[in-house]
C-alpha cells in the first residue's frame, strides 16, 4: 500500500529538495507545496519506470558519494595546472574503453555520469552491448592506468551498491 502512494521515495525527497532550493524560500509554504510536487509527479509517473533498482548496501552511497567530491576536487585542480601551465604540444588526449563488469543499468548510469561530472574525463558512448564505455580524457598519458583506476575506483565500489 506504501509504495503505491509512495512509489518513489527518494525521488520523492530529491524533487521536495530541489523545490525548496528554487523557491529560495524556506517557509512552510514552500514545504508544503514541495511535498506535494515530490508526491504528486512520482505518482503520475510510476506506470513509465523500470523495475525498482535494487541496493544492497545503502550505507556504502554516503561513501561513494565522499570518494566522487574529493575526485572532483583533486581533478579541478589537475585540470587547471593542465590549462594553465601545460604546453599543447605536451597534451596527451585519449580515448579509453573501459569494460563493465556492472549489469545494472542505474548503476552504469551513475557510473557514466561521475565519469563526466569529473573534470577531465567525459563518457561518450556506451557499446550497444552494454558492456563497455567509451570515456575522453583531456590528458592521459596512461591509458591503462586510467581504466585501472575508473574500474578499481568506482565500478567496484557501485558493484558493491547496487549488487
Amino acid at each position: 500500500m506504501i509504495r503505491k502512494l509512495l512509489p518513489h521515495p527518494y525521488l520523492t525527497l530529491t524533487l521536495t529538495g530541489v523545490w525548496l532550493l528554487l523557491a529560495n524560500a524556506y517557509t512552510l509554504n514552500s514545504l508544503v507545496f514541495g511535498l506535494l510536487v515530490g508526491l504528486v509527479i512520482p505518482w503520475l509517473t510510476a506506470p513509465y519506470w523500470p523495475a525498482h533498482p535494487t541496493i544492497g548496501h545503502p550505507i556504502k552511497i554516503i561513501d561513494y558519494m565522499f570518494v566522487v567530491i574529493w575526485d572532483i576536487i583533486v581533478a579541478n585542480i589537475t585540470v587547471a595546472k593542465i590549462v594553465l601551465f601545460m604546453p599543447n604540444a605536451k597534451l596527451q588526449p585519449a580515448w579509453v574503453t573501459v569494460p563493465l563488469d556492472l549489469i545494472e543499468p542505474e548503476a552504469i548510469t551513475v557510473l557514466a555520469g561521475t565519469i563526466t561530472m569529473t573534470p577531465g574525463t567525459l563518457t561518450a558512448e556506451l557499446a550497444a552491448d552494454g558492456h563497455s564505455l567509451l570515456v575522453h580524457c583531456l590528458h592521459a598519458p596512461d591509458v591503462d592506468a586510467v581504466r585501472d583506476e575508473i574500474k578499481t575506483r568506482y565500478e567496484a565500489r557501485l558493484k558493491e551498491i547496487f549488487e
